[in-house]
């Protein structure tokens, strides 16, 4: 019962984490829900926290680092394919053969 507790709050501090990332790409009605959302779960890893179990808290500390370790990735592989596409494929530093001026006039 107690490593399904440590599960938990791992599970809820991750999602925590992973939260606070995608509800800065939203707007509107969407992003004030997923804020509230995002709170609640906070609050419910705060209250696991202030059981004062040591346990508790590095379940959360590593959740929070799991959330953090996989929303940041998320985000970098998806502005990686947005940079490719922009740049026609073409690798980073490097344009493509149809955007390169040429300097001889």
């Amino acid at each position: 019962m107690y490593l399904l507790a440590l599960l938990f709050v791992l599970a809820i501090s991750a999602l925590t984490d992973f939260l606070s990332t995608v509800s800065r790409r939203r707007c509107g009605g969407m992003a004030a829900v997923l804020h509230a959302v995002r709170m609640g779960l906070a609050y419910l890893v705060m209250l696991a926290v202030m059981s004062f179990n040591g346990g508790i808290l590095v379940a959360a500390v590593a959740g929070h680092a799991l959330g953090f370790l996989l929303s940041r990735s998320l985000l970098l592989r998806r502005a990686e394919s947005n940079h490719a596409d922009d740049t026609g494929g073409a690798s980073a530093g490097q344009l493509p053969p149809s955007k390169i001026i040429s300097s001889r006039s």
